[in-house]
């Protein structure tokens, strides 16, 4: 199989080092245009610099201008300044002081994608799609990705002051968050489901993810794992190379895992599986969702298109550029798509975009999402013949704009537990509690977190407790069927009693988060989850597929 060493997936957000190139510009100039659009701006650089009436900084022109060139190409192209290279160097290489967030800039604000699992931001209670508005009482709309990112991080054992807008609250929280060493592992959850069933959740595509994704499954197979669930959730992508080697574990030798297209001929490479992978016989179900990006559809990709898994949840999030990083005489980078990148089928997944509107591009991103989710039928019929391709065995598979799942599971928005837990109502109910409560519950379990996990039960009075916090939050509950409003907060008495037990659920689970971090909470978070929950009924459709490849090497 060929490998790749030069080129990144980069996550939203989390900016991924790669190799540097440098550029002379002279080498770029030998059509005439390009030469004489060259000299049009360095005159104009020059007369601004020297003639402007007030005086010019040079430096924050010529970013400026880059900024400005990069921004009318396409959404994921950047700059990365040289005073702000080392600290992605640091973020790539695993670990650096800061809040622990994935973000990416909608129009001009802040938006969390995903706290880093049992960083300072998740442990407080942050959520993805909170808005970050404040920081140390300045505000953080308008300043760009790289201004956030110099705000947010610095050393560990300091605190920042972070105000964030939760829109499904309509309210502002204010944090005082302690910067600590973020840790960068790509798993941090794995665990057994039932004796033949494993479960691995994929955060983001590091240098390192192959080897640790090698070491979970390893792990399970030990304890007689036979079939797994991938859960590629909310994992924004990143080094495209990890992402093919763990495709490689589950697919037959010389089967394509992704294919690369660019201008440059280095960009023209198809990549194969090498076989004799660890997985190649398991049947395997992968989860995904909007948050799923980049390194993320290339696995979903590749695993659908050859039949191989079968992929459940929605739509994912539809990136299919290929970042190059360019160094710079001063040390600072051009982060430029170079490439893009197809399925085996042959599919583009890739967002459609304006060159330069960044903002139609997020909005057509989102509209796609709420028709495939809630309309998918309606959705795939909308979707032109030219963009409909064929798997292996015959299924009909869709290009134009993401991955979209063999089984797309809707959320129930009118549900009182989505409802509350859409605003992270029953996790800061949890913490809350957890603190005033904390010397008990750690004399009574100490440091045993399977002894918890097996034999906590939720009591009634921390439930009675929650309903009344909920009411205090503006929910209200009534047994009048005319006026439920569960969009507006107000439910049946019914349906709370109906959702008594995910709650249950839910709150020993954030209790032991609380106690022992998110890797021990996500089994019972699972127990609650619609997708995961539906994902277990599908294994005989996951067996299925996982046949065609078993007997086509008998």
């Amino acid at each position: 199989m060929k490998r790749i060493t030069h080129y990144v997936l980069p996550a939203i957000g989390l900016v991924l080092l790669g190799i540097v190139l440098g550029v002379q510009v002279n080498s770029f100039t030998s059509d005439d245009d390009i030469y004489e659009q060259f000299q049009k701006l360095e005159r104009s650089f020059v007369i601004i610099t020297r003639q402007y009436v007030d005086p010019v900084e040079s430096q924050d022109l010529a970013e400026e201008g880059i900024e400005g060139m990069l921004e009318a190409l396409d959404p994921h192209s950047s700059y990365i300044p040289a005073e702000e290279v080392q600290g992605v160097q640091d973020t790539y290489r695993g670990s650096f002081g800061g809040i622990g967030v994935m973000f990416q800039m909608v129009e001009d604000t802040a938006r969390v994608i995903s706290p880093i699992a049992d960083g300072p931001s998740e442990q407080l209670g942050i959520m993805g799609g909170d808005r970050i508005v404040e920081i140390e009482g300045e505000s953080a709309v308008g300043i760009g990705t790289n201004g956030i990112q110099d705000r947010l991080k610095g050393e560990v054992g300091t605190t920042v002051d972070v105000t964030i807008y939760r829109p499904g609250a309509g309210k502002r929280y204010e944090y005082a968050i302690e910067r600590d060493e973020i840790p960068m592992h790509s798993i941090n959850t794995s665990y057994m489901v039932n004796d033949r069933t494993g479960y691995v959740k994929i955060d983001r595509f590091a240098m390192t993810t192959h080897d640790e994704f090698m070491e979970h499954v390893g792990t399970l197979q030990e304890q007689g794992m036979e079939r797994l669930i991938l859960d590629l959730r909310g994992n924004p992508g990143g080094v495209m190379r990890s992402a093919v080697d763990i495709a490689d574990e589950m697919l037959d030798e010389g089967l394509t895992i992704v294919e690369t297209r660019g201008r440059e001929r280095g960009m023209n490479s198809r990549f194969q599986a090498d076989g004799g992978g660890s997985l190649e016989d398991s049947p395997i179900i992968v989860l995904v969702d909007r948050g799923s990006a980049s390194a993320s559809e290339i696995v979903s990709g590749a695993l659908q298109d050859h039949d191989r898994a079968l992929v459940v949840g929605q739509r994912t999030f539809g990136k299919a550029l290929i970042q190059k990083q360019f160094e710079l005489d001063d040390g600072s980078l051009l982060q430029m798509t170079v490439g893009r990148y197809y399925t085996p089928a042959g599919r583009l997944i890739q967002t459609p975009y304006e060159q330069g509107n960044q903002e139609q591009y997020i909005e057509r991103i989102m509209e796609d999402h709420q028709n495939a989710t809630f309309h998918p039928e309606e959705y795939k019929e909308s979707i032109p013949d030219s963009l409909m391709y064929n798997t292996t065995h015959g299924r009909t598979v869709f290009g134009g704009g993401g991955i979209m799942p063999d089984v797309v599971v809707q959320p129930d928005t009118t549900s009182l537990t989505n409802f509350v837990s859409a605003i992270n109502m029953d996790f800061a109910f949890a913490r809350d509690w957890f603190m005033r409560n904390e010397q008990q519950m750690r004399s009574t379990w100490g440091d045993d977190s399977e002894a918890f996990l097996n034999n906590f039960a939720t009591p009634d009075s921390l439930v009675t407790a929650f309903w009344d916090f909920t009411e205090e939050q503006g929910v209200s509950y009534t047994t009048n069927a005319d006026e439920v409003e569960p969009g507006e907060g107000v439910f049946s008495e019914a349906e709370k009693a109906r959702s008594e037990e995910e709650v249950q659920l839910r709150l020993k689970a954030y209790l032991a988060r609380q106690m022992y971090g998110l890797r021990a909470a996500r089994p019972t978070l699972n127990e609650t989850d619609p997708v995961y929950r539906e994902a277990l009924s599908l294994w005989s459709n996951a067996e299925e597929l996982a046949a065609y490849h078993t007997a086509g090497r008998e």
